[in-house]
């Protein structure tokens, strides 16, 4: 058995720039400032490291009490971005007929490992037509700010919440960084690199994964790479 956990911006979807809008006007509308925002890399990163890191920048305390509150916030303005009629997500070549053979098998589980906060990571999903309930396990931001703890964290979910013991070489992570592909690493988990966001296959192959793709439409290939052939 297989636990396939993809990350979510520059790996499922894209939403056009939706996320950092409403990262800075949280932080500008809780703390005042967004810091150090402009040349900010949001990817590879937890929703809590980002505000963490931009609230320091800016010489402010980050307290967890301080995080939690602009990512409140955060929540309702990612909402509102969303909702604009200009606002267009775009899901990746591939994902759905990935997800549907992934759905189809009984040897594997699909699953989000992701930093975005959860309830984030709804809304982005659905504003792709993707239902965060499709996917049965997840390992999101708000579990952990730090994310090589979240393989661990989707590890113990799929025990605690399907009953499956899965050895970390039984976890495969989807994601579009070095960040996704190293994550793993303390689990023993396999990754599988894609490099529609801002990486390129060479830099993810580099970064330790087992295989990297230009995008997710060889679904014959992409299975093979899970489950190790």
């Amino acid at each position: 058995m297989k636990l396939v956990l993809f990350d979510l911006d520059g790996t499922l979807l894209w939403t056009d720039g939706a996320g950092r809008r409403a990262i800075h006007r949280a932080l500008v509308e809780t703390l005042g400032t967004a810091g150090p925002i402009e040349g900010f890399r949001f990817d590879g990163r937890t929703d809590g490291d980002i505000v963490k890191r931009l609230a320091e920048g800016a010489g402010l305390s980050a307290t967890g009490a301080v995080v939690d509150r602009v990512l409140e916030r955060y929540v309702a303005l990612l909402e509102d971005e969303l909702a604009q009629p200009t606002q267009r997500t775009s899901v990746y070549p591939g994902v759905l007929d990935l997800l549907a053979a992934l759905d189809e098998r009984a040897d594997c589980v699909s699953g989000l490992l992701t930093g975005n906060v959860r309830p984030g990571a709804r809304l982005k999903l659905a504003s792709g037509g993707l239902d965060i309930a499709r996917f049965r396990i997840g390992a999101f931001g708000s579990d952990s700010a730090h994310r090589p703890d979240l393989p661990a964290v989707a590890q113990r979910r799929a025990r605690e919440e399907l009953g499956l013991d899965l050895a970390g070489s039984d976890v495969v992570i989807v994601g579009d960084t070095p960040a996704d592909v190293t994550c793993g690493d303390g689990i023993g988990a396999r990754a599988i690199g894609v490099a529609t966001g801002s990486y390129r296959v060479d830099a993810l192959m580099a970064a330790g994964a087992y295989a990297a793709f230009e995008d997710l439409s060889d679904v014959e290939a992409v299975v093979t790479a899970v489950f190790g052939g």
